[in-house]
């Protein structure tokens, strides 16, 4: 399938402009977040697009039970409604497609990566007042319901399989899954709002990565991910090589020679090699 279509020039400036000013506030709204993420993949996704899927959310919020009580009920009634009533899940296939990383085509779909569909889960329970967070395990993000910490009582929810409520087995086979490691307390921490978006980020990274024909996809990803209060320093070598990639070569080896700049700090010889790339760059000027 083909990626949608990109915005305007003008609207791309002003979504960029709210994202960065949002992601600066003491407290960022993660659904305006992703919100100004799909808009800029998705040209279609206007402002009125935006508010509907903020209205759907406060209304699927409306249809759990009041105050269900403990951490696990609040998982089970998320799983209910989210994972039962409405099917919201994923599958592998999800993984190749760009709308698997976007609130609005999710939310249609009812399917995504297990990030996406963990915002969902966090942006119902939220409005529904639950004591919701994301938990960023290693290679599979999943929500957490009550105290972090599997002493303090925490509940771990799976929005990926329909919202099943994880054992502290089922968390470890997860993790060892994905790393080979043992699960570690550390892995069960909150994940914060800018973290999230800046994972999201990453794995519309990771999706144009490997399509090389979609590297402008990669390029407003990386340029987001820049916006973010903090970020790698090594993602502005990354920026530079989608420049050259596109054919933008001049403002690519400017990049590069500001990137060169910071790495010289600590390392004079790689700064050299990326000043080499920057004049191999102009050098494609002629």
């Amino acid at each position: 399938m083909r990626p949608p279509r990109p915005p305007s020039p003008e609207r791309s400036a002003e979504l960029r402009r709210r994202f960065a000013e949002e992601a600066r506030c003491e407290r960022p709204d993660l659904s305006t977040l992703c919100l100004l993420v799909a808009a800029e993949a998705d040209g279609a996704l206007d402002e009125a697009g935006m508010d509907a899927v903020e209205v759907e959310l406060d209304r699927l919020a409306g249809e759990l039970p009041y105050r269900p009580g403990s951490p696990h009920a609040w998982a089970v009634a998320l799983r209910e409604l989210l994972g039962g009533r409405y099917g919201f899940h994923g599958v592998p296939d999800d993984y190749r497609r760009l709308e698997s990383s976007l609130l609005h085509e999710v939310l249609r779909r009812r399917r995504g990566l297990p990030i996406l569909l963990s915002v969902v889960w966090m942006e119902v329970a939220r409005r529904a007042g639950a004591p919701v967070y994301g938990v960023a395990l290693p290679g599979h993000f999943v929500v957490g319901f009550g105290e972090a910490g599997a002493e303090a009582g925490q509940v771990l929810a799976d929005p990926f399989d329909g919202g099943r409520v994880l054992t502290g087995a089922d968390a470890e086979l997860l993790v060892a899954g994905a790393t080979g490691a043992p699960l570690e307390a550390s892995m069960l921490t909150p994940a914060g709002v800018l973290d999230v978006v800046l994972r999201i980020l990453n794995n519309v990274r990771a999706w144009s990565a490997a399509r090389p024909e979609h590297s402008g996809v990669g390029l407003w990803a990386v340029e987001l991910s820049l916006l973010l209060p903090s970020h790698s320093a090594r993602l502005r070598y990354e920026r530079a090589q989608l420049l050259v990639q596109r054919g933008d070569f001049q403002d690519g080896a400017r990049e590069l020679d500001a990137y060169a700049e910071v790495v010289a700090a600590v390392d004079e010889p790689a700064a050299e090699r990326i000043r080499g790339q920057a004049q191999a760059a102009r050098a494609l000027l002629n």
